[in-house]
């Protein structure tokens, strides 16, 4: 199967904010989008329920019908297939994502808190799924500069891309999706790498002498600097600011997602004992980020 962008689709606000994100991606990277329905099977199902199947079969092909002609209609140059499919819905997204250059799940808000409500079937996705996992959700921060403040003339149309890194383990798959992300937005590419002073290990542990302190910092922001300067001979039109701030990462990372067009995190190809796993950060920025979050698998 060709390489696509596709979308999970349930007819909520949430799902058609995601379809909406997607269209615009797959029309960004030049390949066709796949709305796909998962019609979770029903246990309770009996002749006495409200729709019959045919029914119910109509309003569950309904669903992507109506949000690819909506999206055809924006975007006449798009290529939009759709697909109607049974089963556990975290299973059935983790298979069809395997045909998948990216995958765009809605999720809700938290109401008067921005940032995202991760349910199981979103979080059980993200975890399994071997392509990168976009989180959107409906009303999410605007990818577009503010152009009355004068940001689209200074750093092009798009708001930054941001990407958070780990550099004692830096990855070749999250680097490259970020600035290949921020390439084709024109935007400038935000990296921030958060780090801690260690602890003087004892019975009643003190901080480190801020002599030390300022020389761990020089030496993350080298390091940092380092790891960037390959990819920015990659990517010579890409802006890059890059930040090597004290803190904990999911903090710093949600204060620079307020104005951000995409937030991108990594997350380890591993299972715990009792299953899939995703990474404190990424759970945290998943769960509380103004804007939508890309969430990309490594080893």
């Amino acid at each position: 199967m060709a390489r696509t962008v596709t979308v999970g689709v349930d007819g909520s606000g949430e799902s058609l904010a995601a379809a909406d994100w997607a269209a615009r991606e797959a029309l960004r990277r030049e390949v066709p989008l796949r709305l796909v329905h998962v019609r979770e099977p029903d246990p309770f199902t009996t002749p006495d329920s409200f729709a019959d199947p045919e029914t119910r079969e109509h309003w569950a092909r309904r669903i992507p019908r109506e949000a690819a002609n909506d999206l055809a209609a924006l975007h006449p140059a798009l290529e939009v297939t759709t697909e109607q499919l049974t089963g556990h819905a975290a299973e059935v997204l983790a298979e069809v994502a395997k045909d998948a250059e990216l995958l765009v799940i809605g999720t809700r808000g938290l109401g008067v808190v921005a940032g995202f409500l991760i349910g199981s079937v979103a979080l059980t996705t993200v975890a399994r799924v071997p392509c990168p996992v976009v989180l959107v959700r409906a009303g999410t921060t605007d990818e577009h500069a503010r152009k009355e403040t004068g940001d689209a003339a200074a750093h092009g149309p798009y708001r930054d891309v941001v990407l958070g890194v780990e550099l004692y383990r830096p990855r070749d798959d999250l680097f490259s999706f970020a600035f290949e992300a921020a390439a084709r937005r024109g935007a400038a590419l935000r990296v921030v790498h958060s780090w801690n002073p260690p602890l003087v290990y004892g019975i009643d542990p003190i901080a480190v002498d801020p002599k030390m302190a300022t020389d761990l910092a020089r030496e993350s922001s080298r390091a940092l600097q380092d790891a960037l300067r390959p990819w920015r001979g990659e990517y010579p039109d890409v802006e890059v600011r890059a930040e090597a701030v004290v803190g904990r990462p999911a903090r710093h990372l949600l204060e620079a997602a307020k104005d951000a067009s995409l937030v991108v995190v990594g997350r380890r190809n591993r299972r715990s004992p009792v299953g899939f796993h995703v990474g404190p950060v990424a759970h945290a920025v998943m769960h509380h980020s103004p804007a939508p979050v890309a969430v990309v698998p490594h080893d």
